[in-house]
């Protein structure tokens, strides 16, 4: 029989009454994520996803890649399914895992028998199994405390299924049982990592990139289009809205104490990402903010900022230390092209002696000379709707 995938749930079998609502949607997930490969059958039973290639055209390889990114699944392994009998569980081992066996120092049997009806218990079948496996592998030893490899036989509903030690999944949550959010996507390492944290989640990700040519660059722009292509990888596809933003800071940069330009462009780029995401259908704004990291993201200066939104503000990585967030990074596949030398517009204009804590007041008054509204209206007409996925090709 054909090589399947078992992917198991990981918090979603805590849900309770609602457990139904997040098995479909990891299903939904699942299903679109296989389309590329081939013809899959999808399907949940106990608690398991269940992905079956159904011809021999179907691309397991790369399933089984897109299978390790999606949120919602805690473990999953390639398995041989099998007829519920002693022989053919036996044959299957040997035919499926025997050279993995050959290669070990020592093995043993761990079985789990879900199918009430199986003749055996978990313990008896590992022990007549591993028996069988003993007399046909002499050079392997048995050790049940601490193996080399370890031989996993699941007596389910449909039929056994035999294989090799599981591999961790994604874990979180299927993406879109937790809304849509909107992300404010910089070209650094933390806003891309805040995207991943939040999509692990379960919420739907899109974004908004604000761009300040030609005081930034192109390759800059692409830089950050490709950020969100990586993090594509596990939250799928994402529309990124690219806005103008040079009239906006140059605005700033004329009409504003110095000590206030980042506190202000803040601002600006808080109220128009809200717009955006209430016009596209997103509950809440994500932001890479990192409590005391730059002079902004102090909690005075973060209350000022946040004032001008009311959908809530997730900043996932608020606590964390900078070493934490970079590890990530680099796990997830966003390091790289984050610390390639490619300036966004939050350095362009940067205050020597920022102000580091603000009132409101204050900064409403140093801001008072700009006509917020216009500005704003004028860098939303010319928003620019990117869609990208992890199968695009890649920009850098």
């Amino acid at each position: 029989m054909k090589e399947i995938f078992l992917l198991k749930l990981g918090e979603i079998v805590l849900k309770g009454a609602n457990k139904r609502q997040f098995e479909n949607k990891l299903r939904q997930n699942v299903r679109r994520r296989m389309k590329k490969y081939g013809n899959f059958d999808v399907y949940i039973l106990q608690s398991t996803v269940y992905v079956e290639p159904m011809d021999e055209e179907a691309d397991v390889d790369g399933a089984w890649e897109a299978c390790r990114s999606i949120f919602g699944v805690v473990s999953l392994c390639r398995c041989r399914p099998c007829e519920k009998d002693l022989d053919a569980i036996f044959a299957a081992i040997e035919n499926y895992l025997g050279d993995d066996l050959d290669c070990a120092k020592s093995f043993k049997v761990e079985s789990k028998r879900s199918d009430k009806r199986f003749p055996l218990t978990s313990i008896q079948l590992s022990q007549e199994i591993g028996g069988r496996l003993a007399e046909a592998h002499p050079g392997v030893e048995v050790d049940v405390h601490h193996p080399d490899y370890t031989v996993y036989v699941e007596v389910r509903d449909l039929s056994a299924y035999v294989h090799g030690p599981a591999e961790s999944g994604a874990g979180g949550l299927p993406t879109g049982v937790g809304g849509r959010a909107m992300v404010l996507l910089s070209g650094g390492i933390d806003s891309p990592v805040a995207a991943y944290m939040m999509a692990k989640r379960g919420v739907e990700v899109e974004a908004v990139h604000f761009f300040s040519y030609p005081y930034t660059s192109q390759l800059a722009k692409d830089k950050v289009i490709e950020l969100a292509r990586l993090v594509t990888k596990y939250s799928g596809r994402m529309t990124v809205n690219v806005v103008s933003f040079t009239e906006i800071q140059e605005a700033i940069r004329d009409n504003c104490p110095e000590e206030f330009f980042t506190l202000i462009m803040r601002r600006f780029m808080m109220e128009i990402a809200q717009r955006i995401a209430k016009g596209d259908g997103c509950g809440a704004l994500i932001t890479g903010e990192n409590l005391g990291q730059v002079a902004s993201q102090t909690m005075e200066a973060m209350t000022v900022t946040g004032a001008v939104v009311d959908i809530p503000i997730f900043m996932p990585l608020v606590g964390m230390d900078k070493k934490d967030i970079i590890s990530i990074a680099r796990e997830i596949g966003t390091l790289d092209t984050s610390i390639l030398p490619y300036e966004d517009c939050c350095t362009v204009f940067t205050p020597k002696h920022p102000k580091t804590k603000p009132t409101l007041g204050q900064v409403e008054n140093a801001e008072k000379k700009l006509d917020r509204e216009a500005l704003i209206a004028r860098a939303l007409d010319n928003v620019e709707k990117i869609k990208v996925t992890y199968h695009d090709e890649p920009l850098l």
